[in-house]
C-alpha cells in the first residue's frame, strides 16, 4: 500500500489550533481511518499541537507549528515541530501526572497521554519535534 502524506502549518494561536479537527477529518476520509483510529489520532495530535503552541512557541503568532502525517497500511506517524528553544526531553517523558504530588497541577498531561496511547513516541531537534506512531 502506498504511503499518504499530509502537511499543515499553523500560527501559534488558539484560533489556528482549532483547524486541527478539520485536518484530521480530511485525513480520516482520504486515508480510510476507522473511528477508533481517528479519535485516538485526534486526541494525540491535539495534545502535541497544544504543547507546541503553548510550551514550544509560547503563543508567539510569528512562530509556526508544522504538522506532518504519514499513513501506510500498517501505521499512522505524526511529526509536530515548533520553532521554540527546546526542552529537557527526558524530564518531560518521566513526569507522571498521576503521581499524588502532581494530581492538582493544571498541566503536565499532554506528553503522558501521548506516551500512553501511542505505540511509540520520541523527541528530536532538542525537543522541538515530537513524533508518535499508532499501529493500524
Amino acid at each position: 500500500m502506498a504511503e499518504n502524506t499530509y502537511r499543515l502549518s499553523l500560527k501559534s494561536t488558539h484560533e489556528e489550533a482549532a483547524r486541527v479537527p478539520d485536518f484530521v477529518t480530511e485525513i480520516q476520509n482520504e486515508a480510510s481511518l476507522n473511528e477508533d483510529e481517528a479519535s485516538t489520532f485526534m486526541l494525540l495530535l491535539s495534545e502535541a499541537v497544544d504543547n507546541a503552541i503553548q510550551h514550544g512557541n509560547q503563543y508567539d503568532p510569528e512562530k509556526n507549528v508544522t504538522i506532518e502525517i504519514f499513513i501506510n497500511g500498517k501505521e499512522i506517524m505524526a511529526k509536530v515541530t515548533d520553532e521554540g528553544e527546546g526542552f529537557d526531553m527526558e524530564k518531560a517523558k518521566k513526569a507522571n501526572p498521576i503521581d499524588e504530588e502532581n494530581l492538582l497541577n493544571p498541566g503536565g498531561r499532554g506528553i503522558f497521554i501521548i506516551q500512553e496511547l501511542s505505540d511509540s513516541m520520541e523527541f528530536s531537534n532538542n525537543g522541538t519535534t515530537l513524533q508518535f506512531k499508532i499501529q493500524r
